[in-house]
């Protein structure tokens, strides 16, 4: 881990997930998501206690484990305050959500693990919460209610709102919960004018244009191959196993149900737009493409 000046009150520690510090006064920093796991949060701590640094508070940008897994470390040992916003702080406080969610009733033990679920973090609402100097926007669609935020140096976090050129290349599939909504949020993102914008796994930026191109154009292709699929009528469970070969993915069990999830999301949008429909057949749910 690395801790890196932008601004005059503005900081990120590079890491696998790039985590936002944010300055309040000379000893004090609020953190804009807290890594992935307990192991994240006490490197954060370490790091920032050798420039003489204290947390009191945290921002979870959304509550997927790899952004709120050093949330519970970090209040034990500093008390600091952890906000979330919206549907997010439900999911931040009973962390079980996340993996239900995905699986759609009580997830099963292997579900539970630390990629789907966090520990608890006794959060609060954001609003109305966020001191001088920071403002937040809301980033639908990869998750509930994900937000950014923007810091007095005019420097933008922006969370997992779009993923990176290299889990495009290699992936092709990444997570989103409502694509309609992450759609606008590319549109949103297309007017945004700062210094920086730092986006959770990705190198920081002065220009996101291109990598806006990128998200929207593959989430064009991965439509075009739903509706390529569902020229014939198929169950969920044989469209999904027909876009992991036609990606060369491997399935294993958080992919099946992370981008299972995603592909439902997929389904969600295009039957909106009257692309697809469903039908019952022979006690089966089928897919197809409306001709």
């Amino acid at each position: 881990m690395e801790l890196i000046k932008l601004g005059d009150k503005t900081y990120y520690i590079k890491n696998v997930n790039n985590i936002g510090v944010f300055k309040i006064n000379d000893e004090e920093v609020y953190l804009i998501d807290s890594g992935n796991d307990k192991d994240a949060g006490k490197k954060i701590l370490k790091l920032l206690e050798l420039e003489s640094l204290k947390v009191v508070g945290i921002i979870s940008t959304h509550s997927h484990a790899d952004h709120i897994g050093g949330n519970k470390v970090i209040k034990d040992r500093t008390n600091a305050n952890i906000y979330a916003h919206g549907m997010e702080l439900a999911v931040v406080n009973y962390p079980i959500f996340e993996p239900m969610m995905l699986y759609g009733s009580n997830p099963f033990s292997e579900l539970q693990n630390k990629f789907l679920m966090a520990k608890g973090s006794e959060a609060i609402e954001l609003e109305n919460n966020l001191p001088i100097g920071l403002e937040y926007f809301n980033l639908k669609g990869h998750s509930l209610d994900m937000i950014g935020l923007k810091t007095s140096d005019d420097i933008y976090f922006l969370a997992d709102s779009l993923a990176s050129s290299e889990t495009i290349l290699k992936y092709h599939i990444f997570y989103l919960y409502d694509v309609e909504e992450y759609l606008n949020t590319l549109e949103f993102l297309k007017n945004l004018k700062g210094k920086y914008y730092i986006l959770a796994h990705s190198e920081i930026t002065k220009d996101i244009s291109s990598l806006i191109d990128l998200n929207k154009k593959k989430i064009e292709e991965i439509i075009d191959v739903i509706l390529t699929s569902l020229e014939s009528p198929k169950t969920f469970e044989e469209l999904l196993t027909e876009i992991f070969n036609h990606y060369n993915l491997v399935l294993n069990l958080n992919q099946y149900f992370l981008v299972g999830s995603t592909i439902k999301a997929y389904l969600t949008y295009l039957l909106k737009l009257n692309k697809i429909n469903y039908i019952f057949q022979d006690n089966k749910m089928l897919w197809e493409k409306i001709v």
